[in-house]
């Protein structure tokens, strides 16, 4: 909701429902912490990657990058995750290479695809942690569930938009927060994407990769310097489009869709003239329409300081153990 990120006046009218909800929020926050909830605790170590707003902030480059830095530090990660987007007959649901976004969410699929991690997926994320540690994993990291407080965690990492940040700072639905600025004091790091980071905060910065065709791609991979549409259904479409254009790109249309969602018919018909962009997330779950279709892959970078931060907690955690 871009008024979060403008606050105009009328947001006062939910100020009481705001109110209503950290009432809410902060009452079942402590029923799992006085035990009148059951919560759940993994034998293994959690790592949970979450946010404080609602929308995408990056959290999904993050799960990629600590798959792939803990299996160099000698681990068998597996990825958990609500699915959303998805919709299963059955859950917990163990994701295969035939599993698509339409059962499982467009994030689970790409981490899947990309990591080829043993990754399930359900609504309630300690039934997800219990498969999985049946696969043999020896840590589990949770896209999203920072609020999900039903299942134990060790680590947690937040993930903030360094050009949104938190909006204008209240609860849902006058802000864009399901918890306070509060929470930020007790989590393990808060990594910024994309900066400027705040002091405190660990920086993660996305580098791009070569494009790849969507589907079969009959056209000419687009030079840089050449015309090309655009579209992006992530959490912040803008980023997207500034690094097309930051690598020489110039973007005829711009389709920002909302996260997670797909393209209709009608607004690919208006973007045929070029070639046409995109992330990998809307990729994962692109169903055609353009002959001449590629998505641009991102990897995360993290700085020194952030890698012996973990390896100094889950050095803890093991004496721990």
């Amino acid at each position: 909701m871009q008024a979060w990120y403008r606050t105009p006046t009328w947001l006062w009218l939910l100020l009481p429902f705001s109110l209503l909800f950290g009432l809410i929020a902060g009452v079942r926050r402590r029923l799992f912490r006085w035990g009148l909830k059951p919560v759940y605790r993994a034998p293994v170590p959690v790592v949970i990657v979450g946010n404080l707003s609602v929308g995408g902030n990056g959290k999904t480059p993050l799960v990629i990058w600590l798959v792939e830095w803990l299996r160099k530090q000698g681990f068998r990660p597996g990825v958990i995750s609500r699915g959303y987007g998805g919709k299963s007959e059955t859950y917990p649901l163990r994701l295969t290479g035939d599993t698509g976004p339409e059962q499982a969410g467009d994030e689970p699929v790409l981490i899947h695809r990309r990591c080829g991690c043993p990754v399930v997926v359900a609504p309630d994320r300690a039934a997800a942690a219990r498969q999985l540690v049946t696969l043999g994993v020896d840590i589990i990291i949770s896209d999203d569930g920072l609020q999900h407080y039903a299942l134990a965690r060790d680590i947690e990492l937040v993930v903030v938009d360094g050009q949104r940040r938190f909006g204008n700072g209240y609860l849902l639905p006058m802000g864009p927060l399901r918890e306070g600025l509060w929470r930020l004091g007790g989590v393990t790091a808060v990594v910024n994407n994309g900066g400027p980071a705040a002091p405190g905060e660990y920086l993660m910065t996305l580098a791009s990769g070569e494009l790849n065709a969507v589907g079969e791609g009959e056209g000419p991979c687009p030079s840089v310097g050449s015309q090309v549409h655009a579209m992006a259904g992530i959490g912040n479409p803008g980023r997207f489009f500034t690094t097309l254009t930051e690598q020489g790109f110039v973007l005829d249309r711009r389709l920002a869709l909302a996260d997670h969602k797909g393209v209709t018919p009608a607004a690919l018909a208006e973007v045929q003239s070029r070639p046409l962009l995109m992330t990998e997330k809307d990729a994962v779950k692109w169903r055609g329409g353009h002959d001449d279709a590629w998505f641009l892959p991102v990897d995360a970078h993290l700085p020194g300081e952030f890698e012996q931060l973990l390896l100094t907690r889950l050095k803890e955690l093991h004496h721990g153990h």
